[in-house]
């Protein structure tokens, strides 16, 4: 029986995010939904947080509105309350994972909660098909105890928040852009292939240490910081260089839609996002 040939990927392009501020001043890094990366369609925005210094993240989110997409944020380090004008309430703490689907609209806030010590995560826009862009908002919240983790290979350990990993799959569910989202920590001198579902859009962004990414001749070597977009092959392999590490990999179904974005709201067309504004005015979200 003939067996298909692996095909690798490898970096189609590699870039660093910029220094920016959102909210009330908090200070962060934007890697995907600045001038060099807009987009990586399903994924909007992808920004980075890191920091011990109180007055960078104490002003924290307040209040803003949402509609026609979904924001995953996930926890490394620090706390997190959100509240919404739907009632809904709850603490991310160091581990954990919201995807908020704000679907017709919603206006909340994230705020800090802690006075001192380091905050740190990412937060990832994805977008919405537009047959369910103005449906109900809803979460999906886990605990750190909740998320899956695996050790695939040798000094390899994986936190699975979507997707799956053999047999074993994430938590999170969102058939429309059928998501991966996984946190890879590997050991000094690991190495590991991850085979990635087929026609996704995908990225790995590393924010400790360095990976070597891709096959042979065709490896390249991502730093801290650095983003990865992935191109060519179904299989990434990925292989520490020394210093152990850590990297975010993701990937999602690209909707091919037209995109017509303005701060909060993403929709199909100019005239949907005049109308968020107009339903967010009157109070209708």
């Amino acid at each position: 029986m003939a067996t298909t040939a692996t095909t690798y990927a490898r970096v189609g392009r590699k870039l660093r995010g910029q220094a920016t501020s959102d909210g009330a001043g908090v200070r962060l890094t934007r890697v995907i939904g600045g001038p060099q990366l807009p987009d990586l369609d399903p994924f909007l925005l992808l920004d980075e947080f890191g920091t011990d210094q109180p007055e960078d993240y104490l002003a924290g989110f307040p209040e803003h509105p949402h509609r026609g997409f979904e924001t995953v944020t996930y926890m490394l380090d620090g706390r997190m309350r959100h509240r919404d004008n739907h009632g809904n309430e709850g603490v991310l703490v160091p581990g954990s994972v919201q995807w908020m689907t704000a679907g017709r609209g919603l206006v909340h806030s994230e705020m800090p909660e802690q006075e001192q010590g380091r905050m740190r995560g990412f937060q990832l826009w994805v977008n919405l098909p537009a047959r369910e862009k103005m449906t109900e908002p809803k979460y999906q919240e886990f605990a750190p105890e909740r998320i899956v983790q695996l050790a695939p290979a040798e000094g390899v350990r994986v936190k699975l928040i979507a997707g799956q990993i053999g047999d074993v799959r994430g938590p999170i569910r969102q058939p429309a852009t059928d998501p991966v989202y996984i946190d890879v920590e590997l050991q000094p001198g690991a190495a590991w292939e991850y085979e990635l579902p087929e026609g996704h859009n995908a990225f790995a962004y590393v924010y400790e240490g360095g990976v070597s990414l891709g096959d042979g001749d065709d490896a390249r070597i991502v730093e801290a910081q650095e983003m990865a977009v992935l191109a060519g092959g179904s299989t990434l392999k990925l292989a520490d260089v020394g210093r152990g590490s850590r990297l975010i990999v993701v990937a999602g179904r690209p909707l091919r839609e037209p995109v017509a974005r303005y701060g909060p709201f993403v929709m199909n067309t100019k005239q949907e996002i005049m109308q968020a504004f107009v339903d967010f005015q009157e109070g209708k979200f």
